[in-house]
């Protein structure tokens, strides 16, 4: 049996190679990004700071890529002007943040079929379930934009909320 000394030495232990474990949440102190740039027909998002580009990523996008989303469950992802507006820490997909979709003219125009726009649209990371779909496929989220796990530790710390993001055919 474990004496209460024991214990203490355990926990202690166990906390020790907790606090050594690599954490998803990266620190960035580089130039500012002050544009999201997604070329969809490239597979690239680009991270801006004016005109220069800081990082470049391939992408995989929405299961049926080609054209703007047009409602909930179309499988596309948007094209158009947008912002980054909200970060979800506990992704299933390792890390996200959210683009602003939808807009006023994405409502209407999924309005005027009589269906939802959707929402819940962000650049992500794979996460488990996202390895295994991104080895049968390469586009193969509902509309968000993936990028890998490490990848998306990157874009978190290096995208501020309200950054402008442009999503081009």
């Amino acid at each position: 049996m474990m004496g209460w000394l024991g214990r203490i030495v355990m926990v202690a232990l166990l906390l020790g190679v907790a606090a050594c474990a690599p954490s998803k949440f990266k620190t960035y102190s580089g130039p500012q990004v002050t544009q999201v740039v997604v070329n969809k027909g490239a597979r690239q998002m680009l991270l801006m700071h004016g005109n220069t580009v800081l990082k470049a990523y391939r992408i995989g996008l929405g299961n049926e890529p080609i054209g703007h989303k047009q409602y909930e469950g179309d499988g596309k992802t948007p094209e158009g002007l947008y912002y980054i507006d909200r970060r979800n820490p506990d992704s299933r997909y390792h890390l996200s943040v959210g683009v602003s979709y939808p807009n006023p003219q994405d409502s209407a125009l999924a309005a005027s079929v009589g269906r939802s726009a959707g929402s819940d649209i962000f650049i992500h990371g794979q996460g488990p379930e996202g390895r295994a779909l991104s080895k049968q496929k390469a586009d193969w989220t509902a509309g968000c934009i993936a990028v890998s796990d490490a990848e998306i530790e990157d874009v978190y710390a290096m995208i501020p909320d309200g950054t402008p993001i442009l999503i081009t055919p």
